[in-house]
């Protein structure tokens, strides 16, 4: 079984009917670690709805969370709206300054700013949750009920948070947080509460009181959680590993939820996707790689297969160089294995049965739709890459694919070569995979080469220009270059890789080379041997 239809086959026997969740707060540009909540949620709808339980799958925006500080990336003049919800407050312009103008005539929050691209990113993906805005929530009174409970239970409640995460909270802690005289939530000391009222005093001095049914704040994080599944009716969420931990949020909205009148949901947790060499990815830090930076370099395919092949208390190492070349070629790899042939083997194990399920289910998960049907290639993600450096147009590409005016590429086959461009003129092509052929060398290049490195690349011509066009020949040749005069086969590929790519390693040469016409290779040889003869 997949890791999300045993999930599934957890809900079921809990009832028919679901509701799934998701959450995220936008306070910073989405990344790909953001990417791994959602689509752990929208992986255990499918499986639910493929178990045949009615589903509901919801992606919950915190944008009544404040504003923690200014963040790097943003303008100092964000200042004045820390504390502030980021729901109500303007959207950053290409300064980062706040667009106070825009924002009063009409335009988007600040959280819609960095929210709207991942909600784009996410119909590509094929993702297609019930969004739930948390400070429209709060505003119009769908917290008012939950909200009534926390303040009428605040010492229960106190007394939990206490107890389960292991920390002293506040004499004057109180489970709502008003908004204080300039709109925000921090710097706020609850003086009374008469629902639907919580009086205040703030750290200008002023007193006011805080209507609950009309969203004049909120409730704090550990509250917040499980009121919403209490009053959205939330079964199952998947969440991050922080909020999981022993005396996590988890723990605390655990108990909480009861007082809700609400059992807790199904949990899912999930490890951090992070940078390689760089650590977890963070919003606040710049720290990311953008969902949709990312699909326009790879089909959506590919990155669901990213979340989808990994069980999700296995970290993810990722980057946009050799990890998603590998994963391009995992993904090309599985729709081209015959599971059913595998499967029907005598001598097959119960390891192996599980490792070939648990692929069929990951690439199954990895479509955009499930009805969708797998359409293989007949061109790996790395030789199509160096079909892109290597051919002067698309035209010379499909011809060397095989097809013609009577056969033309299929549409996908297209997408992923406009793609490839994309990819190859971006900072994340892996330089062990740019390719970059100089037919006019330069003489310094040259200028130290022995005698014999004159001798081999001499050789080197003759090779070339008689052997056979193909792969293998030209593999012979490099080697034999140097073999002939009794000199080691690696002092051939240096003087190949300085001769063609100017310097000394780099992707394998006989396939960049048997792309390119014969005649323009010899010709880049006699360009350096009469370099090195003046």
């Amino acid at each position: 079984m997949h890791w999300a239809d045993v999930t599934a086959q957890a809900l079921a026997h809990k009832g028919p009917k679901h509701i799934i969740s998701t959450g995220i707060t936008p306070s910073g540009e989405f990344h790909i670690g953001h990417l791994r909540e959602i689509l752990t949620g929208d992986m255990i709808s499918r499986a639910a709805k493929n178990a045949g339980l009615d589903v509901d799958f919801i992606f919950i925006v915190d944008d009544a969370d404040p504003l923690r500080k200014v963040y790097p990336f943003l303008h100092e003049e964000y200042s004045k709206f820390i504390g502030h919800q980021i729901g109500s407050i303007p959207a950053p312009d290409k300064e980062g300054k706040p667009d106070i103008n825009s924002f009063e005539n009409g335009g988007i929050s600040y959280a819609d700013y960095f929210l709207n691209p991942f909600l784009e990113a996410l119909e590509k993906i094929g993702v297609k949750p019930r969004i739930i805005k948390n400070l429209n929530s709060y505003q119009s009174g769908k917290f008012n009920d939950v909200s009534k409970i926390a303040c009428d239970k605040a010492e229960e409640i106190k007394e939990i948070i206490e107890r389960v995460s292991g920390r002293e909270l506040p004499e004057k802690w109180f489970p709502w947080s008003p908004l204080d005289s300039k709109g925000s939530l921090e710097g706020v000391e609850v003086t009374g509460y008469d629902f639907p009222l919580v009086y205040w005093k703030d750290s200008h001095g002023v007193e006011g009181e805080s209507d609950i049914t009309k969203g004049e704040g909120k409730l704090p994080w550990r509250i917040d959680w499980p009121a919403k599944w209490a009053w959205i009716g939330v079964t199952c969420e998947a969440f991050g590993k922080d909020h999981g931990a022993a005396g996590g949020s988890y723990s605390t909205g655990r108990e909480i939820s009861q007082l809700f009148g609400h059992a807790p949901p199904q949990p899912l947790t999930y490890e951090w996707i992070s940078l390689k060499g760089k650590g977890a990815m963070s919003s606040s830090s710049g720290n990311t790689i953008g969902p949709m930076e990312a699909l326009e370099l790879v089909p959506p395919e590919i990155l669901r297969l990213l979340i989808a092949q990994s069980k999700p208390n296995k970290a993810i190492e990722f980057d946009t160089g050799m990890s998603l070349v590998n994963l391009a070629d995992e993904y090309e790899r599985l729709i081209s294995r015959n599971f059913q042939e595998e499967l029907s083997a005598d001598d097959l194990s119960r390891r192996k049965r599980v490792q070939i399920e648990d692929a069929i289910g990951a690439l199954n998960m990895s479509k955009i739709s499930i009805d969708d049907s797998f359409e293989t290639s007949n061109v790996s993600f790395r030789h199509l890459s160096l079909l892109a450096q290597t051919k002067s147009s698309d035209e010379l590409i499909w011809e060397s694919l095989g097809y013609n005016e009577n056969n033309n590429p299929s549409k996908s086959l297209i997408d992923r070569l406009e793609r490839m461009k994309l990819w190859i003129k971006s900072k994340h092509l892996p330089e062990e995979m740019r390719i970059s052929i100089i037919d006019n060398p330069q003489s310094e290049t040259f200028a130290e080469f022995s005698a014999d490195e004159l001798k081999i690349l001499s050789t080197m011509k003759k090779e070339l220009t008689n052997c056979q066009w193909n792969v293998d020949d030209i593999g012979n040749a490099i080697p034999n270059s140097a073999k002939s005069h009794n000199l080691s086969p690696r002092i051939a590929y240096r003087v190949a890789y300085l001769t063609f790519m100017g310097r000394e390693r780099g992707p394998r040469l006989a396939p960049i080379l048997v792309e390119l016409e014969q005649s323009r290779v010899v010709k880049i040889i006699e360009n350096c041997l009469s370099i090195t003869d003046s």
